[in-house]
């Protein structure tokens, strides 16, 4: 049966008998057809029923994670692990969220606790290893450092840098973000590797900070794909975070590209998301002109 005839069964199996523990593998099936609206509405749905069955939180977290809303996400995993210590699929979310984090241990903690309640569940082995290798990595002794260049050795290696550094299409920065709010400052568009796109970004103090900033971002980027992929949890869309000077919301326009947004914390999270969604959608369509 194909995935469309599933989730037809299964909603006439729910609607015949809206008390049917059928909503789990039907939520299931709308997320990984990424219908995540409805995913979430048949999860909210059959907490209401069984607000004390972990399965029925471990939904609703994947849902929230493959939405981009982490912290949610976070709160209902841990709400299926109180219900259920053992529950594997809320120890493998938490631990994922810990390794994007950086919380190594409590990301090793929670993998391992996975792979023993369910040995066979694909991915969780190599989760566990990824882990425990940059742990190690972690914990290695520092190498020496290698002795101060000198002035002259300093000048002549930036100087190679430079000329070896790609142009930026003169237009890149007013084509890719023309009209948009911030298309100057405040909006970043960058390569998988690191290498600016277009848009920028200033400091506090009024310095360009865009190619520095997206430099820092290629690891972001290459950390979140590994581990989503490694865990098995769905193409990540968005991650958004809030400081006390500014908001911040990350996307990925395409598989090969990152999409940075920055505005004052006084712009709501939801706001930020549209712009983003809005600014995605220019960046998309000047990657993909032809050339």
């Amino acid at each position: 049966m194909s995935n469309n005839e599933d989730i037809r069964v299964l909603t006439t199996q729910l609607a015949a008998d809206p008390s049917s523990l059928v909503f789990l593998p039907l939520g299931e099936a709308l997320r990984r057809r990424g219908q995540l609206e409805a995913a979430q509405k048949v999860a909210v749905a059959g907490l209401t029923r069984y607000p004390d069955l972990a399965d029925a939180h471990d939904l609703l977290a994947r849902v929230l994670g493959d939405q981009g809303d982490l912290e949610r996400a976070f709160d209902e995993w841990d709400i299926a692990l109180r219900l259920d210590p053992g529950h594997a699929g809320a120890h493998k979310g938490i631990g994922f969220l810990y390794f994007v984090a950086g919380e190594l241990p409590q990301a090793l903690e929670h993998l391992a606790a996975a792979q023993a309640a369910d040995p066979g569940a694909e991915g969780v082995a190599a989760a566990v290893a990824r882990v425990r290798e940059a742990l190690a990595a972690r914990e290695a002794p520092a190498a020496a450092p290698p002795p101060a260049p000198t002035p002259e050795a300093m000048i002549a290696a930036t100087e190679s840098a430079i000329a070896e550094l790609p142009e930026l299409p003169a237009e890149a920065d007013d084509a890719i973000f023309a009209g948009l709010e911030g298309a100057r400052d405040g909006l970043l568009l960058l390569d998988g590797n690191g290498l600016r796109l277009g848009g920028g970004l200033t400091s506090p103090s009024g310095a360009a900070v865009g190619d520095a900033v997206a430099a820092h971002l290629a690891g972001v980027f290459k950390d979140a794909s590994r581990a989503v992929r490694l865990l098995e949890l769905g193409a990540w869309k968005s991650i958004a975070a809030e400081s006390g000077d500014a908001n911040f919301f990350l996307s990925a326009p395409t598989s090969e590209s990152l999409l940075l947004l920055v505005r004052d914390n006084s712009v709501p999270i939801g706001r930020l998301a549209w712009q983003a969604d809005r600014a995605a959608s220019a960046a998309r369509a000047w990657l993909e002109r032809p050339a």
